[in-house]
């Protein structure tokens, strides 16, 4: 099952390696990871995916909380909350397929930051599966050059 654990966390050297560290002397992959300041400029909030059954995300929770630089976890998969995803994109359309693509792009919400004779830079907001069929949709109206996704934040 898929699990969305926040983490506060410490700013110092090496906390977030320790963190890194403790998934991967499991064995357990991070499918994605967010991390990022607090207000309170001395504690950042790590917004991290998984993987596993509840047994051994509670174990790794667990022993999340006994790193030294760890403030609180809370895995909040089951809790009423919100996630987004960004995606940022370069895509290449033709002169005919520009206006579907631009139309595509405004049926998600999402903006164009830039637009050249040949390429458009655009930013879509979603979750995880709304920007994975986007992706899918926009690949079949022009050529993806680049895309960059920021990975789940979730509050």
């Amino acid at each position: 099952m898929r699990h969305i654990i926040t983490i506060l966390l410490q700013n110092e050297a090496g906390a977030l390696s320790r963190v890194a560290n403790l998934f991967s002397t499991r064995a357990y992959n991070i499918e994605s990871l967010a991390v990022a300041p607090t207000l309170d400029g001395a504690v950042s909030k790590v917004t991290l995916v998984t993987t596993g059954d509840d047994l051994v995300i509670s174990q790794l929770i667990s022993q999340l909380r006994k790193l030294v630089d760890v403030v609180s976890v809370e895995d909040i998969t089951q809790t009423r909350h919100a996630e987004r995803e960004l995606l940022l994109i370069k895509l290449r359309a033709t002169s005919t397929n520009v206006a579907a693509v631009k139309k595509l792009i405004g049926q998600t919400d999402g903006h164009i930051l830039s637009t050249s004779d040949t390429q458009l830079v655009a930013e879509v907001i979603g979750d995880e599966a709304s920007i994975s069929t986007f992706l899918t949709n926009v690949s079949a109206l022009a050529d993806i050059v680049d895309a960059v996704r920021s990975g789940t934040l979730a509050i």
